[in-house]
């Protein structure tokens, strides 16, 4: 069980972790569903929290707030691609071997989202629409959040060979036609700041998954697992 924690500076009630390798977090397809469970129980050890929520992701731009289900020994039963929770200790979990995990905090450390952020979410604008989401059902101003985005599939390996087809003219700042390559890093950025987000506010892990053999990735691998990126806030003060 392998994590790098992340702290939003000022927050200290607010908890992030990124997982990696070689323990996959993903239960569905999984072929020890019990080992998946033991490496889960490990991170609940280590980081403290209570509850774990996740989704089966879709690639789309469904929010779930308030997410009912305890997905910690059981495969996931709701569909979407973000969630958004105000209950100390309920962990919001994103599944990713490339796509990008999106984690973001209210300034009085009171909420969380947490969105799953592949190209097609790019392509939908889901940074925006989750974070409009997000501010309307709590009655935030964007202004007020932070957000951080870890470790996924890096500028340097982000071929796309279907750009005219995939993203469109309205991507292509983020596009080199010589090596055929996405700065989806750049891309999530400027999306997140269209939204309304301080771009000082703005942070990131910039690791590419594709290129570290630390973490799990679909573009090098094919067949892989998945690791976990959790926000949650802490039960107790510190």
């Amino acid at each position: 069980m392998n994590y790098i924690p992340f702290a939003f500076p000022g927050l200290p009630r607010i908890g992030c972790a990124f997982g990696c390798g070689p323990d996959t977090m993903a239960l569905t397809g999984a072929a020890d569903p019990a080992a998946v469970i033991a490496t889960r129980q490990a991170l609940r050890d280590a980081l403290g929290f209570s509850a774990w929520h996740s989704l089966t992701q879709v690639h789309g731009v469904h929010m779930i707030f308030e997410p009912e289900f305890d997905t910690f020994t059981r495969p996931s039963i709701e569909a979407g691609d973000g969630m958004a929770e105000s209950r100390p200790g309920h962990a919001l979990a994103v599944k990713t071997a490339d796509c990008q995990p999106i984690l973001i905090a209210h300034e009085s450390g009171e909420c969380v989202a947490a969105l799953h952020v592949g190209w097609r979410g790019n392509v939908a604008d889901f940074c925006a629409r989750g974070v409009r989401s997000f501010c309307v059902r709590y009655g935030f101003d964007p202004r007020e959040l932070l957000a951080v985005r870890g470790p996924s599939l890096g500028p340097g390996e982000a071929e796309f060979t279907a750009f005219e087809t995939e993203f469109g003219e309205a991507f292509r700042p983020y596009f080199d036609y010589r090596t055929r390559r996405m700065d989806l890093w750049r891309l999530t950025r400027d999306q997140l700041v269209a939204a309304g987000l301080d771009r000082d506010r703005i942070f990131s892990l910039d690791l590419c998954t594709k290129s570290l053999p630390l973490f799990f990735s679909y573009r090098r691998d094919r067949t892989t697992g998945r690791q976990a990126s959790l926000i949650w806030i802490k039960e107790s003060q510190p």
